[in-house]
């Protein structure tokens, strides 16, 4: 409303939306990404430990260790994984004089390094066989492949690619940003791929979960740096309602853009994360249940591809709920401040202070309403798809656990697919605006930053909302799955 309609600047103090803006920068990008990253960890953990639970004495003497030390393992990497976070911290600020980006992407790899060294260390000191460690190295490099892949895709020559048509219009734009948020989801699949295969051909199901214990080993710097998104964003729009000048202005906007790829770098990252997580929750709820797939019996496999097709929808109908909930708020919201620009005319005019708490409010009671749906599907689908197919199955056929198992499978496939997808294209169109912004392609009030804005407002949902929801939607079913388990 304010930059299309009302032609004033981003983050003008103008604007009654612009506080709210700031205040869900740090909801969403810093307590929320912060919430899906420590669940994806806590995770990890307590599925790995089950698996070492249930693996018996026979697998754990034939990695030289006992049992204890399997179920130990997770929780002493993850202690060694804090330090290693808080040493790649220090990288940081031992290289705040160089480049921006430079100096994160020091600290993130450096302290990954720290963790992969540190992990074969304690694999060594403890008498375990180096393959446990090749797993945790695996999942390390998994997880700073996949950062460096959401890199280019929203911050590369895709990102220029897409300012670029829109010189043509919004809807060439749109269309590009589409084709770039597909094509960015196969790099990463195919890494979680080879890190699966890896850590498995190492050490099994343990060794799964061990490759997720080293894509979150870290997992304190990497929530430190998808902070710096919204810290830079929030800081340039304190320099622009304050009116600081451009100099200053420019400053913060040179921090925003490598706020803006840091945060799509997190999120990459989560979503690998979330993925490896909840796969090795899932290999913890088929070991729990005990359930075996004859691939030469269409009777035993029904109930797995049935829930397969059935987990596969739910991702969609997941990104529908949050879509329509953020298209609903955004309407009441746009037009709360369009009501106060007809009704008080000095607000454009900067002698009147728009009432930026009424588009808090409406942002904060839309949020509660509208997240109850997603939260009764994440916790019931589970449920209902275990206990009613445990009901309507043949006896002794354990249907509601097969059923529940290819459920799980189809839900973690449509989840990562949609969550890439979602967040990649988001975080394009972003720095595709933030380009056209810098002077690029016809610079600000041309039809290209028209057609750029209209992109990221497009975006924003689909990165800040829909793809991390998706994070969490797989992996609140997995975890129930996991508690329902000894009852299917």
């Amino acid at each position: 409303v304010g930059k299309v309609e009302a032609g004033i600047p981003e983050d003008d103090p103008r604007n009654p939306g612009v506080i709210a803006d700031n205040v869900g920068d740090n909801v969403g990008d810093v307590a929320g990404m912060g919430s899906d990253i420590f669940e994806s960890y806590c995770g990890a953990q307590i599925a790995t430990v089950a698996i070492a639970a249930s693996s018996g004495a026979a697998y754990a003497a034939q990695i030289g260790a006992s049992e204890s030390m399997l179920m130990q393992l997770p929780l002493i990497l993850t202690t060694v994984g804090i330090v290693c976070s808080v040493l790649g911290i220090l990288m940081v600020n031992i290289s705040a004089g160089k480049n921006p980006a430079l100096a994160l992407r020091i600290g993130t790899i450096g302290a990954a390094a720290l963790f992969i060294i540190a992990a074969f260390g304690v694999t060594s000191f403890f008498g375990l066989s180096p393959k446990l460690g090749i797993a945790v190295l695996c999942g390390s490099i998994g997880g700073v492949v996949i950062g460096l892949i959401t890199e280019h895709y929203t911050g590369g020559k895709p990102v220029r690619t897409i300012a670029s048509q829109g010189e043509t219009g919004v809807a060439t734009l749109v269309i590009c940003g589409l084709s770039v948020g597909l094509q960015s989801v196969v790099l990463p699949i195919l890494t979680i791929a080879a890190t699966l295969y890896g850590s498995y051909e190492c050490a099994g199901l343990y060794g799964v979960g061990l490759a997720a214990i080293g894509m979150l080993g870290t997992v304190g710097i990497t929530m430190a740096i998808d902070a710096y998104g919204p810290i830079a964003d929030n800081a340039g729009g304190i320099a622009e309602m304050a009116e600081m000048g451009d100099k200053t202005r420019e400053i913060t906007d040179s921090l925003d853009v490598v706020g803006n790829t840091t945060a799509a770098i997190g999120k990459g990252f989560a979503i690998g994360a979330a993925g490896l997580a909840a796969l090795t929750l899932i290999t913890a709820f088929i070991q729990k249940t005990e359930i075996s797939l004859d691939l030469a019996s269409p009777d035993s496999l029904r109930y797995f591809f049935v829930g397969l097709l059935i987990g596969g929808a739910v991702p969609f109908f997941n990104g529908s709920l949050t879509m329509d909930a953020v298209g609903k708020a955004a309407s009441s919201m746009i037009e709360e401040i369009r009501r106060q620009f007809k009704a008080e005319p000095g607000i454009l005019k900067g002698t009147v202070e728009p009432d930026s708490n009424r588009c808090i409010d409406i942002a904060t009671k839309a949020a509660t309403k509208s997240m109850i749906g997603p939260a009764l599907l994440a916790v019931g689908t589970p449920i209902v798809v275990g206990f009613g197919f445990n009901f309507i199955g043949a006896e002794g056929a354990q249907a509601g656990a097969k059923t529940l198992a290819g459920c799980l499978i189809g839900a973690l496939l449509g989840c990562v697919l949609l969550a890439l997808f979602m967040s990649n294209a988001g975080g394009a169109w972003d720095n595709a605006k933030k380009h056209v912004e810098d002077g690029n392609n016809g610079g600000k009030g041309s039809n290209t930053h028209s057609a750029s804005v209209v992109g990221d407002t497009v975006g924003d949902p689909l990165k800040d909302t829909s793809g991390p929801s998706m994070n969490i939607l797989i992996n609140v079913m997995a975890i129930v799955s996991l508690v329902i388990a000894g009852l299917l």
